[in-house]
């Protein structure tokens, strides 16, 4: 391994999406980014996930179904939270859904095929620090919200397995503690 590439591992940090400001990737950037997103254990050739991309616009027209939704479920919601609500998939320039298409397979259990799905967005994060931007993965009520699901267009069977944030950071995140290895590896 390069030594860029084991900076990157053992640097990566996440950075809150409201700290997440443009520039976000340009088209082709993104696309190499995606491209490293699908480098990923794909037991049976698959692909049991697939993108979607959000663009600032397109997290601002989500948002007012985001914003039904919350107020259906929250009548009494202030007029903040509302906002809060409504601005979800526009805090970065961009955000870029993994929808994991995990589904029955005779050789293949889903387990894997839902792992394969998040080791595309492990991926897709290592990419855009590894591009010099920074990224948060998110899921949220969002991710669970059928009527959310449906504005996305998920088919029935689809998760989401998360919703990553890119943009350029606006400071660099302090690390945070990582686990003992003592506390987290067994030797037999």
């Amino acid at each position: 391994m390069t030594a860029s590439l084991l900076d990157t591992l053992r640097t990566r940090r996440s950075t809150p999406a409201h700290k997440l400001s443009d520039p976000g990737p340009d088209a082709a950037t993104l696309e190499d980014m995606l491209r490293i997103a699908s480098r990923v254990p794909d037991h049976g050739k698959l692909a049991p996930w697939r993108f979607v991309v959000i663009d600032r616009a397109a997290g601002a027209r989500l948002g007012e179904t985001i914003e039904a939704a919350y107020v259906a479920d929250n009548p009494d919601a202030a007029e903040e939270q509302r906002a809060s609500e409504r601005g979800r998939l526009a805090r970065a320039p961009l955000v870029v859904a993994i929808v994991s298409r995990a589904a029955p397979h005779p050789k293949i259990p889903e387990w894997e095929q839902i792992l394969s799905a998040g080791a595309a967005a492990q991926n897709l994060m290592l990419a855009a620090q590894a591009h010099g931007f920074g990224a948060n993965w998110i899921t949220e009520w969002i991710a669970f919200d059928r009527r959310v699901l449906d504005a996305l267009g998920l088919a029935p069977h689809e998760r989401i397995a998360a919703f990553v944030h890119i943009g350029t950071a606006q400071a660099r995140m302090p690390d945070r503690p990582r686990p003992e290895l003592a506390d987290i590896v067994t030797r037999l």
